[in-house]
């Protein structure tokens, strides 16, 4: 069973969708510098049940179009059984990584796929050496020019400027 330390509805992570993102605890990767090292222990944070995103899907409908996990390959055959839960709800999905690869059985799940482990002095998707690469699987399609191109607009464009 997986775990969650944030659930967050972002924008800007998956260009042109609107994300229901959770951190997943556990991570075996540990890259130096990560954002996210505090959701490294496989014991923090909260259930991500089938039943529980399910819900959440249900209180943030219409207004999603995708849903993001942060982590969860580790595990994937939980990992799996909430991509379904999100597919079956008609939304996209996505997986970042910080591996080169993951297997086929979770790809055929993935709308999306961001692989490549944070290395401070490359950056991330936003910089141009960067060794992350994010692809669209449908067309296996590297999207990486969509996060340097100004592609990703600000929230203030998309809720005005109050």
């Amino acid at each position: 069973m997986l775990r969650f330390s944030a659930e967050q509805v972002v924008f800007q992570e998956v260009p042109g969708e609107v994300s229901l993102a959770f951190t997943i605890t556990g991570c075996p990767v540990g890259c130096k510098g990560c954002h996210s090292a505090d959701s490294w222990p496989a014991d923090r944070g909260e259930l991500l049940t089938p039943d529980y995103l399910s819900q959440r899907l249900k209180h943030y409908h219409p207004l999603l179009s995708c849903v993001l996990m942060l982590g969860g390959e580790w595990q994937p055959a939980a990992l799996i059984e909430l991509l379904k839960v999100a597919r079956d709800a008609g939304l996209n999905t996505c997986l970042y990584t910080g591996y080169e690869d993951v297997s086929e059985a979770i790809k055929q799940h993935l709308t999306y796929l961001k692989t490549g482990p944070w290395i401070a002095e490359l950056g991330g998707l936003t910089s141009p050496t960067t060794n992350q690469k994010f692809y669209d699987l449908r067309t296996q399609t590297l999207l990486n020019h969509r996060f340097l191109s100004g592609d990703l607009i600000a929230c203030t464009d998309i809720i005005g400027d109050s």
